[in-house]
């Protein structure tokens, strides 16, 4: 009877795939992530904090937390 679908009928679509397109032309412009850690104190607690956001264990020892401090820049280098 009628050769066309009626106006409400949804539009065929591209089928999905599983990949992303190779060809996108957005680079990443941030700053490299620079490893610069310290250690704060809050109330009885020491903590170590590096400027890429990673944060350690609150510690009752300071040396502790100094300690996080060094073993998380060795290990951003290698």
């Amino acid at each position: 009877m009628h050769d066309q679908a009626p106006p409400h009928a949804p539009r065929p679509t591209a089928p999905l795939t599983d990949t992303y397109p190779t060809d996108t032309h957005t680079t990443d412009t941030r700053p490299p992530v620079t490893h610069r850690a310290e250690t704060t104190e809050r109330g009885a607690f020491a903590l170590a904090r590096c400027a890429c956001g990673w944060t350690g264990p609150a510690r009752r020892s300071r040396d502790r937390a100094r300690t996080d401090a060094a073993e998380h820049l060795a290990a951003s280098e290698g």
